[in-house]
């Protein structure tokens, strides 16, 4: 659709050009302006809109490794780090329909809730204060399979069951974490760590 859009215009101007008998240098001219103003205007006002995701049934690691590649074209050339954890966000939510998943990011000696998708949350978590706090100070990623069991856990919503949290890591050092709750007890493996490790990677600072 994109692409139709800018080639229909551009063959109309071209078309005009021509009927009015402009010398090649002038036509040469206007058909650079074309592709370098033209293009970049309806790239951004109507290719930026078909950001649909493309959700799939199927195993865990089949979903994961249809809507990775699709988080990467998301967020890819977007600079502004809190439209890209929100897409992250909604994204991993419309394809996992998990009870909670979002980011919270290191503030002052503090992580404190980023872009997120679900209930709400816990606005400000010490570092080593349940798992966020945890995962923050480990330095490394933490699956949960019951929260209830969890030393120190804060329980911003009685119904989460289980969570795994991701730190975000700039420079070696934790900059954030990636946090994903679930309804149900022991929803989070090996294959979640490896595919949310590898968003988050793609993450830039």
């Amino acid at each position: 659709m994109c692409v139709f859009v800018w080639v229909f215009v551009f063959n109309k101007r071209v078309d005009r050009i021509f009927s009015y008998n402009y010398d090649a240098h002038l036509i040469e001219k206007v058909l650079y302006d074309l592709s370098k103003n033209l293009k970049k205007r309806f790239t951004r006002y109507f290719c930026s809109m078909a950001e649909d995701l493309k959700i799939i049934e199927g195993k865990k690691e089949e979903q994961y490794q249809s809507l990775v590649p699709q988080i990467r074209a998301l967020i890819e050339g977007e600079s502004d780090l809190t439209a890209n954890l929100a897409n992250i966000s909604a994204a991993l939510k419309e394809q996992f329909n998990f009870f909670w998943v979002g980011f919270y990011l290191v503030k002052d000696d503090e992580l404190v809730l980023g872009p997120f998708q679900g209930p709400v949350a816990c606005t400000r978590i010490q570092k080593g204060r349940g798992v966020c706090g945890a995962a923050w100070a480990e330095g490394r990623t933490l699956i949960v399979p019951d929260v209830e069991a969890f030393p120190g856990h804060i329980a911003c919503s009685s119904l989460s069951k289980s969570e795994i949290v991701v730190p975000l890591i700039q420079e070696d050092q934790v900059v954030g974490v990636l946090d994903v709750d679930s309804e149900r007890l022991s929803a989070f493996d090996e294959v979640d760590q490896k595919y949310l490790e590898a968003i988050v990677q793609l993450i830039k600072f």
